[in-house]
């Protein structure tokens, strides 16, 4: 499928099955996550360069990188431990159910490997796109912030198999200061930019939300394609670190969808709770983040066969 049918099939209602103890905190000037459902929607583009692939596997429908292990794909770093406010690399593999290393990764977004690093409170959160070595190891260099645990999740689709998500814990030695969020509908970027959020999170409903983003007072209307796209948002939720990444109605070059102020999202959070929302924008040439912190409106739908007892209903997946 072409990139912007793929987008575009991308913005119909997704669940936001979102992460972690989330706090206010740090962005960095640099891409951040990657993340879709376990199901997926539209099919993906082949790496012409294609090598060792895995085999179709059916995954489970809950929330997306809370295991590190799934559908027979496996994810190891080559160490849970980094040092804090030094460089160092984060080396990993994604194994197959021989364990054998897997080479052939299809291109995602423009990317054969999405690497999401998070710590436990959300203050630090980081995109970044490894390279990997002909034996299947991923590298990609990392500095952590401070002492903590982090959650690193690896987003690909392997050739020949189906898309996922995995997940794994990362420890930096040090002290931890947790930070708590507050919740918010405008946040400001690097560089002198505020965006603006509109729309509401309802539990088990699609939701539109857009984000409007201004520089000085100004609209910005001349925003950049980024991984195909002129605006990905992810949701990280409290109590779990599964996650998603929800992207925009339209895509840039399809004729109808405009470079700005605006970018539309069609949401969909599974429970009620609070969300942080982290937005990834291009402009000037470099990717800017902004962060909201949103709780949901109204209640969750009773489940298929359930009976109402008069309390929200807090479970719900995809």
């Amino acid at each position: 499928m072409k990139t912007a049918a793929r987008l575009s099939a991308y913005g119909a209602a997704v669940v936001l099955f979102g992460a972690g103890a989330f706090a206010t905190g740090a962005t960095i000037d640099a891409p951040t996550a990657h993340l879709r459902p376990t199901a997926q929607t539209a099919d993906h583009g082949a790496d012409p360069a294609a090598g060792h692939g895995a085999p179709t596997a059916s995954r489970s429908t809950g929330p997306a990188g809370l295991a590190s292990t799934e559908g027979g794909l496996t994810l190891t770093p080559a160490s849970n431990t980094l040092p804090a406010r030094q460089a160092s690399e984060l080396a990993f593999r994604i194994t197959g159910p021989d364990g054998a290393a897997i080479t052939g990764f299809d291109i995602e977004h423009e990317k054969r490997m999405h690497l999401i690093v998070v710590r436990s409170d959300t203050a630090y959160f980081q995109h970044l796109h490894p390279t990997m070595d002909p034996d299947g190891t991923w590298r990609a260099p990392i500095t952590l912030p401070g002492g903590g645990t982090y959650r690193a999740f690896a987003d690909f689709a392997p050739t020949d198999g189906e898309a996922a998500t995995l997940g794994v814990d990362l420890f930096a030695p040090g002290t931890f200061a947790p930070v708590t969020p507050q919740a918010n509908r405008t946040a400001t970027a690097p560089g002198g930019y505020e965006v603006t959020l509109d729309g509401v999170l309802e539990p088990g409903r699609s939701s539109p939300v857009t984000l409007t983003v201004t520089r000085h007072g100004q609209p910005v209307r001349d925003l950049q394609p980024y991984l195909g796209a002129y605006g990905h948002l992810v949701a990280l939720r409290s109590g779990d670190l599964g996650y998603l990444h929800v992207h925009p109605d339209g895509a840039p070059g399809d004729g109808t969808t405009e470079s700005g102020p605006g970018i539309s999202f069609q949401t969909e959070v599974p429970s009620t709770g609070t969300y942080r929302l982290f937005l990834d924008f291009q402009h000037g040439g470099q990717v800017r983040t902004a962060q909201f912190t949103v709780p949901t409106t109204g209640s969750a739908p009773a489940a298929p066969g359930s009976v109402e007892t008069g309390h929200p209903h807090t479970g719900g997946g995809h």
